[in-house]
Parts: structure tokens; C-alpha cells; sequence
């Protein structure tokens, strides 16, 4: 952690590569894959550049003082290997099962994708049961089969409805933005009983409100939470594959992560930071950014079981 941040092998956060699940209590998992996008590509190279980006990050978090790594023991845990990347369901089964192995070792997982589509076999992998779920997005991804597929990355929450991995009346969709053709999706969403809150609201009432509602929404249900960074607005986040203005500020995304401190996490990703469509990579230092958050509040979550 001291040493020069250029310098050595590009880890996440510069954590250690993991050498055994036995002495780790978070693992950060690369998720290269992008085989469910329907618009712009390059969300499978995500994993590499927030890895180097992420050698900024340090180890306090002046706002909070959370120390995640003495807190618990993290370590990157590597990229999920695919077998047959272009098989979309395959690999999520490969996505599915590199994570269960992460569960089963008693390993929180923290992820980077990737599209959103990887989310759906994070959730197979890490819901025993219903879980409640925070999505922070510019789309509630509960849009049904697009060109012939019902796993696309506008899809995941739908099918893991279907699939009873969350319980809707304990999700909460954040920062719903952008015009759409037609407006299945927020129905879906609205008529399954999850709470949306669209852009206008989020800025509207506050972050501090927005915290507050979702937080007794979810209460003490095992939780986990999606950030794609689509819903930080492209003048912060330019290399994403849906950009939608508008959006969070940098500010205000990092706000809400701090808002959800001691919730009974059981994992998060962050996902669709696209490098080829990035600027300087700004979009790889804000998912960074995000992910050590993230980082911060799983380590406190876990730290106090």
C-alpha cells in the first residue's frame, strides 16, 4: 500500500492477489464480458483499466475513516474465466459459478464488470434466499428479449424477479432517467411493487431523503446493491455503452454509498464503464472511486458479523 502507485502489478485498489479463499473475507472479481450489450461495446476491458486506475485509490477514507483492509482481509480474487464467451447464457453460468465458489468459501464478493447482465448470476450466486436490492442506474433494467435474447444487460432485474432471487417490495431503482420507446420497463418495475426514483426526484428531495426512504425500505434484509455507472451523468462518466444526461453528479453517487453504511450486505458490483468510449479515463477513476466506497461499507458491514 505504500509503495509508489505506479509501480508493481495493477490489482484492485492494490490489494493482494488472492492465493487461497481461506484468508479472505472480500473478494474483488473482474467480470469481462460484454456479450449482452445493445448499444455501444467495450465494457469487457472495464475489469483491467479500473484496476489500473484503482492503484489511486488509498487506504482511510477521509470522510468516513473507515479503514476497510483492518477491518478485513481483501484480496483480488482474479477475472472469471469463460469458456464460451460468446454464449450469453454460458457464460453466465460461468459467471454464476466462479462467484458460488467465492460464497461457499464465506468470501463477500465485490465485483467489476462487464455489463449489467452480469449481475443477474452474481444474484443466482449469492441469494439463498429473496434479497433486497439497490440499484443506482439511468435504467431500471427490467426490460424484456431484445433481438431474440431475455438476457441482455437491459433485462437482469426482470429475470431475476422471475427467478425469485430479490424481493421486490425491498428494491429500490435510483437516479431512473432517459427517453424511452416504450415504457416497459418502469412499468414492469412499478407494477412488481419496486420503488423508482427517477432523476427528478433524486434531485428534487435530496440525497439525504433519498438515503433515509430507501434505507427503511431495505431495513435488515440480506442486500445487495448494483451501481451501473451509467447513472453518473457522461459529462463525469463519458465511457459508458447507454449514456444518458442529466444524471448524479460524481458528488452525489459517492453520497449515497456513504449514506448505505451498516446494511447486511451479502455483495455489489459496479459495471458498463466502457474505456474505448472514455476521456482521459475518467470513467475508470470514477468506477474505481465508486468501488472503493463500496469497498468501505462492505468491510464495515462485515467487519461488525
Amino acid at each position: 500500500m505504500f509503495a509508489p502507485r505506479y509501480s508493481g502489478l495493477a490489482t484492485f485498489m492494490r490489494a493482494p492477489v488472492a492465493q487461497s479463499l481461506a484468508d479472505v473475507d472480500i473478494g474483488i472479481l473482474g467480470i469481462p464480458y460484454d456479450g449482452a450489450l445493445t448499444n455501444r461495446p467495450g465494457a469487457r476491458h472495464g475489469p483491467r483499466e479500473v484496476r489500473n486506475q484503482s492503484s489511486l485509490m488509498r487506504a482511510i477514507n477521509h470522510a468516513t475513516r473507515i479503514n476497510p483492509y483492518e477491518l478485513c482481509r481483501v484480496a483480488d480474487v482474479g477475472d472469471v474465466p469463460f469458456q464460451s464467451a460468446f454464449d450469453i447464457e454460458a457464460s453466465h453460468k460461468d459467471i454464476a459459478e466462479f462467484a458460488a465458489t467465492l460464497v461457499a468459501a464465506d468470501v463477500m464478493p465485490l465485483s467489476c464488470g462487464g455489463d449489467h447482465s452480469v449481475t443477474l448470476p452474481l444474484l443466482r450466486a449469492v441469494a439463498a434466499e429473496p434479497v433486497a436490492l439497490i440499484h443506482i442506474d439511468a435504467h431500471t433494467d427490467t426490460w424484456d428479449s431484445f433481438q431474440g435474447s431475455k438476457f441482455n444487460h437491459g433485462a437482469p432485474f426482470r429475470r431475476a424477479h422471475e427467478e425469485n432471487l430479490i424481493d421486490p417490495s425491498k428494491t429500490v431503482q435510483i437516479g431512473i432517467r432517459g427517453a424511452q420507446n416504450v415504457s416497459e420497463g418502469w412499468d414492469y418495475s412499478e407494477q412488481a411493487g419496486m420503488r423508482v426514483m427517477f432523476i427528478e426526484e433524486v434531485q428534487q428531495r435530496g440525497i439525504a431523503a433519498i438515503v433515509e426512504e430507501t434505507r427503511k425500505i431495505v431495513g435488515d434484509s440480506p442486500v445487495y446493491l448494483s451501481f451501473d455507472i451509467d447513472s453518473i451523468d457522461p459529462a463525469f462518466a463519458p465511457g459508458t455503452g447507454t449514456p444518458e444526461v442529466a444524471g448524479l453528479t460524481t458528488a452525489e453517487a459517492i453520497a449515497l454509498i456513504r449514506g448505505f453504511r451498516e446494511l447486511n450486505y451479502v455483495g455489489a458490483d459496479v459495471v458498463e464503464i466502457s474505456p474505448p468510449f472514455d476521456v482521459g479515463g475518467v470513467t475508470a477513476l470514477a468506477g474505481a472511486t465508486v468501488m472503493y466506497e463500496l469497498l468501505c461499507v462492505l468491510a464495515e458491514a462485515r467487519g461488525k458479523r
